[in-house]
């Protein structure tokens, strides 16, 4: 059986930390800025963890070998 490829766009957009948990960047930050409120942009500072069940299929299918 062939090996499985890891898809390219999935590990430019997502991280797996020690725990198993798929860390992701908030979006809503590159451009426009001045429609969103100060609250919005602190919000979407930094990373966040994706929910388990959708970080579990994105494991499976987008990151095989992560």
């Amino acid at each position: 059986m062939p090996k499985l490829k890891t898809k390219s766009g999935a590990k430019k957009r997502f991280k797996i930390t020690a725990q198993g948990k798929v860390k992701y960047q908030q979006s809503g930050k590159r451009h426009g800025m001045i429609k969103r409120t100060t609250k919005q942009i602190r919000e979407h500072r930094g990373t966040s963890v994706l929910f388990k069940t959708d970080g579990d299929n994105i494991k499976k299918y987008f990151l095989p070998n992560g």
